[in-house]
């Protein structure tokens, strides 16, 4: 298992209605840190999230979901904590918070590629 790395990641949630804790998978955080590599991606379905919560503002929760990819791809245009190192961006990313956008908890793997395995539980849980 010496070329498989371990990783964690998280599932990126919208919550439109915290008190109710119902939640839609848009996304996924992904850090290996022996490859240096942290990522998120997601996809905001609007038909989705609008057929599960009519008042949810889309543009807002697009801007959050964008400032949460530019945390995690770091440098000065994500503010003071894009300049953190990238285990320290992810485990801000997933801290827990009562926002629309939330994450699961942090779950561990193993890999080859980061990339992939971020791909592969794309897939996976969010499409």
């Amino acid at each position: 298992m010496q070329d498989r790395h371990l990783f964690e990641y998280a599932v990126i949630r919208v919550v439109p209605r915290v008190e109710r804790e119902e939640f839609l998978n848009v996304g996924v955080v992904l850090l290996c840190s022996k490859q240096k590599f942290l990522k998120m991606i997601y996809h905001v379905d609007r038909e989705r999230l609008q057929a599960f919560a009519k008042d949810l503002d889309i543009e807002a929760l697009e801007e959050n979901l964008l400032s949460f990819q530019r945390i995690a791809q770091g440098g000065k245009d994500a503010g003071p904590i894009g300049e953190l190192d990238a285990p320290s961006r992810f485990r801000w990313l997933t801290a827990t918070r009562s926002t629309v956008v939330q994450t699961s908890k942090v779950h561990p793997g193993f890999c080859l590629d980061g990339e992939d395995s971020l791909t592969r539980l794309y897939d996976q849980l969010v499409k």
